[in-house]
């Protein structure tokens, strides 16, 4: 086992001070085309009639597959651990992207 773990290769991820910080979201859109998924985090105020993208992360197909697989396996965890997470309905939000795009 230990061989094994020496012939992978190690990936060094750096992480500044500012990304460490994160942002603070409270709704996602996800749109997707045949070759990209674009997911916006987005911070809205209660009541307020604008919002802005807070940030914007464009994925393939595969790797949002991999990302729906992994926050899955990491929910479930949570849930175990902490109990399961309520689900709340929320009103429907009127969302005012301009025209839509096509990849």
């Amino acid at each position: 086992m230990a061989e094994k773990n020496q012939n992978q290769k190690q990936i060094n991820i750096e992480l500044d001070e500012k990304t460490a910080e994160g942002i603070y979201s409270n709704l996602a859109i996800i749109n997707h085309s045949v070759s990209e998924f674009v997911v916006d985090f987005i911070s809205m105020m209660p009541g307020a009639p604008k919002a802005k993208v807070k940030s914007r992360i464009v994925l393939t197909p595969q790797h949002a597959k991999k990302f729906l697989k992994a926050l899955n396996d990491n929910v479930t965890r949570f849930e175990k651990a902490h109990g399961t997470i309520k689900d709340y309905e929320q009103p429907p939000i009127p969302l005012n992207f301009g025209p839509t795009g096509e990849a």
